[in-house]
């Protein structure tokens, strides 16, 4: 399902959402303009190998969120990011989400790396924002579980669904469960286990940082 927008209003302008695609983007743009040589030295610099678990590579546990591998990986993290993150945001404020969005993403980084030592690939570098993300994705999930969510649904490109909060991040959910399950990293290219990782820890953390008290107002919206 491809999300296209919800029914939730912001209070406040979403200036950390917006800088964070800022970033993500400004070096996208970088990447297109490296050549194939300088492109590969670009993510083995400042990917994730899971070996930076192990040597406790903090900088790369940072820089790998903001390298995306082509157009199609990058929009789709950045929509994500916009529709979930805006909201999550006038939640919690600038600092909060960004604690929230930075140990997300720290939490997939680990999860992933951990399995990808187990398994024995530990020369795929890992890299993209998706594993923040999905940790905005399970706060936004907790917080406005009745909200709408407007997305198209392969192959009914034309038409739009209008589907609860948790229904469409519960299927999502499922779908990366299901994924990490039968379709390794090696050949799938995509980190499962960075989304069920960063959704986890977006899911428990939120409880942590939200003040009850507003909680309440918005379980009940």
């Amino acid at each position: 399902m491809i999300p296209i927008k919800d029914d939730v209003p912001t209070r406040s302008f979403p200036l950390i959402t917006l800088l964070l695609i800022g970033v993500n983007v400004g070096v996208f743009l970088h990447e297109m303009s490296l050549s194939d040589e300088e492109l590969e030295i670009f993510v083995r610099t400042y990917g994730l190998l899971p070996l930076d678990l192990v040597h406790f590579n903090l900088l790369n546990f940072i820089t790998h969120m903001f390298i995306h591998g082509n157009i199609a990986h990058i929009f789709g993290n950045m929509l994500f990011l916009w529709i979930f993150g805006n909201n999550v945001e006038d939640a919690l404020g600038k600092f909060r989400f960004l604690i929230l969005y930075f140990l997300s993403g720290f939490a997939a980084a680990i999860l992933q790396s951990a399995v990808a030592i187990l398994m024995g690939d530990i020369n795929i570098p890992m890299v993209g924002a998706s594993g923040a993300i999905s940790g905005i994705i399970a706060a936004y999930g907790k917080l406005y579980p009745f909200a709408r969510v407007y997305a198209v649904i392969p192959p009914f490109i034309f038409l739009i669904f209008a589907l609860p909060a948790w229904f469409f991040i519960g299927y999502w959910f499922v779908i990366q469960v299901l994924s990490a399950m039968f379709i390794p990293t090696s050949l799938g290219g995509v980190a499962w286990y960075a989304h069920i990782g960063g959704f986890l820890a977006g899911w428990y953390l939120i409880d942590n940082l939200y003040p009850r008290a507003k909680k309440i107002v918005i379980y009940t919206r």
